[in-house]
């Protein structure tokens, strides 16, 4: 049997929190980057691509707000600061990678209901992409 003292705990849960309050403001930031997409884009398939864009950035906003205020009730205050956000040239790379971000970050959140949402996030971006890639 292991013990911790409540000094340890209270360093690990601050390491925790900074950890979550990082990935939060990437993925503010991954938003953001959509919107950015979703202005611009142009060319065959740009409207398709508009429109699943937008409804991608609805879906994406309601699981980030859910996201962020269980981390505040489960970790306390956080300090999330929101990385500058770029359009990026090639959009599905961009969109794919944030993805694999979001499957390697989500042990940060150890409690099942956090778990969930992730999965809801990672959901969104999983019906973008197939709307951008298959349905021109």
């Amino acid at each position: 049997m292991s013990t911790t003292t409540v000094k340890e705990q209270s360093k690990t849960l601050a390491s925790d929190a900074m950890k979550v309050s990082h990935l939060l403001g990437e993925i503010f930031s991954f938003n953001s980057s959509l919107k950015l997409i979703h202005w611009s884009v142009t060319g065959k398939g740009s409207y398709s691509a508009h429109i699943a864009l937008d409804q991608a950035i609805g879906t994406l906003l309601d699981v980030t707000d859910r996201l962020v205020e269980t981390s505040f009730a489960y970790l306390g205050d956080l300090n999330i600061t929101i990385p500058e956000t770029h359009k990026p040239a090639d959009f599905v790379a961009h969109i794919e990678e944030f993805y694999h971000t979001m499957e390697r970050r989500r042990e940060l959140f150890t409690e099942t209901f956090s778990q969930s949402i992730v999965d809801d996030y990672q959901e969104g971006i999983k019906q973008l992409l197939f709307r951008l890639k298959r349905l021109e």
